[in-house]
């Protein structure tokens, strides 16, 4: 049964459902506690935060290790130096990525990425692992008003690829790709290995969800 009739395009997210980023954050995170004499966080806690942007990162790591709040700019201007220089040096494309980013170009679907990460970082990104061209637009969390959970990034994105929200398909991992996208009136799957904030993403309002982006197929 599809998802929607007619679906025109799909907005795909970054980090957690085309590439795994955690060793990335996490390096670059080490990095800047380190140049800032805090202590350091293991992945396994860097994974809940991630998803809301860096902002929202660097202020949870922080509080994690009871670092003022009045380090956040330091953090904030080391943390960007360290993730330029470690970006996509310890990440890896999701397998079945590639297949499934060909299933819905081959479906006619205009594609556009929208993610939390800076969108020159995501550039970079998606460039460095081979799926920039797969995309007709890249938008990062510094690219609108307002992030995701919000709605206005995917209304944004929506517009630029000149879709209807209800002919265009969010595909994320989280629940804040999905509640962005039931905001917007966008239809929605989730990819069931991606970074949730520690909370089984079956448990998320979604229209429906997959193992790996290669069986997006069987939803079209």
């Amino acid at each position: 049964m599809p998802l929607a009739p007619g679906l025109q395009a799909a907005i795909v997210d970054l980090d957690g459902t085309l590439v795994d980023t955690l060793g990335d954050f996490t390096v670059a995170l080490d990095a800047t506690f380190s140049e800032l004499s805090l202590p350091s966080l293991d992945a396994a806690r860097i994974e809940l935060m991630v998803g809301k942007g860096s902002e929202h990162l660097i202020r949870s790591a922080l509080a994690a290790v009871s670092g003022s709040p009045a380090l956040y700019d330091a953090a904030w201007d080391a943390y960007q130096r360290h993730y330029l220089a470690v970006n996509g040096k310890h990440s890896d494309v999701y397998a079945g990525v590639e297949e499934g980013l060909r299933v819905l170009r081959d479906e006619g679907l205009r594609l556009a990425c929208v993610t939390n990460k800076p969108t020159r970082f995501a550039v970079e990104l998606l460039e460095r692992k081979g799926l920039a061209a797969a995309f007709e637009a890249v938008f990062g969390g510094d690219a609108f008003e307002r992030k995701k959970p919000d709605p206005l990034p995917f209304l944004r994105t929506c517009a630029a690829l000149g879709s209807a929200p209800g002919r265009t398909l969010v595909i994320g991992d989280s629940s804040n790709d999905a509640a962005a996208a039931r905001a917007a009136g966008c239809p929605v799957v989730l990819v069931r290995y991606g970074y949730n904030h520690g909370e089984p993403v079956d448990s998320v309002d979604a229209d429906g969800f997959v193992d790996s982006l290669a069986e997006i197929g069987r939803l079209l």
